[in-house]
């Protein structure tokens, strides 16, 4: 596997895990990366980079941001969301990875790519629920923004320095690991 390869790899991980904080943004940003030429997209996604494409995922992308911050729709998407994210992801790696095999491509693209939108999607699905517990969801247009705002950083960085995007994506993976095991009452800094 060539440096190239590994490159595609992980930014197709990257745009995946974009994809567990909003399906379409991580989509659309990786259509307009194809249509300017700054990342290759393998032959079967090249559509990705078309104008009615593009248009179509920016009006999702628009629809989907704006319905997350209607208090009682963004946990009922949450819901709706969760397997269009692992979709998302799976499709987001297939279409950034260019020069492997189709079996090599379609298993990374699921493990990594929708394990990813899965774990990333779970996490921020957990965190909404337990702010409309605790504040009646006054909170969570601050979680949606927050997500907004994550989903938009990982595109950036999955699509212009890849390998410091796997190093964040494990990061956080670590932490959410770190919460899920701490004691109860126990504040871990």
């Amino acid at each position: 596997m060539d440096t190239t390869t590994i490159l595609s790899v992980l930014t197709g991980i990257g745009l995946a895990a974009a994809c567990g904080f909003r399906v379409f943004v991580p989509l659309l940003a990786l259509g307009l990366a194809g249509r300017a030429h700054l990342v290759p997209l393998s032959d079967s996604f090249a559509m990705l980079a078309t104008l009615p494409t593009l248009i179509a995922l920016g009006t999702a992308a628009v629809l989907e941001v704006v319905a997350y911050y209607v208090p009682w729709l963004d946990n009922a998407l949450d819901v709706a969301a969760a397997p269009a994210a692992v979709i998302a992801g799976v499709l987001a790696s297939a279409a950034s990875i260019t020069s492997l095999p189709p079996v090599l491509l379609w298993g990374i693209a699921i493990i990594g790519g929708g394990g990813a939108a899965g774990l990333l999607h779970g996490a921020t699905s957990l965190l909404r629920l337990k702010s409309t517990a605790v504040t009646g969801g006054v909170a969570n247009p601050v979680i949606s923004t927050g997500e907004l705002f994550g989903a938009l950083v990982t595109s950036a960085v999955a699509l212009l320095v890849p390998l410091v995007c796997a190093f964040l994506i494990v990061l956080v993976l670590l932490w959410m690991l770190r919460q899920r095991f701490q004691k109860p009452g126990k504040v871990l800094t």
